[in-house]
């Protein structure tokens, strides 16, 4: 994802869908589609704050509790 950090901080502030992990209620998936591929921005939140954990590109979107869409 080196060569992906701007598209990343696009992800970040110009989100297309916010979903909820399945598995950790306090992780964010934040998604944009560039292309035929999604950004994927995964995200902690504690104490009303958030940490990026990771980044991936994925063709599809997780199952997940839809949070956001714009």
């Amino acid at each position: 994802m080196e060569n992906y950090i701007s598209e990343v901080k696009e992800t970040l502030e110009n989100t297309e869908l916010i979903c909820l992990s399945r598995w950790d209620k306090t992780v964010q998936l934040y998604y944009k589609k560039y292309g035929k591929y999604f950004v994927c921005v995964v995200v902690k939140m504690e104490n009303s704050t958030g940490f990026l954990i990771t980044t991936y590109l994925t063709a599809k979107i997780k199952v997940g509790e839809e949070l956001w869409r714009k």
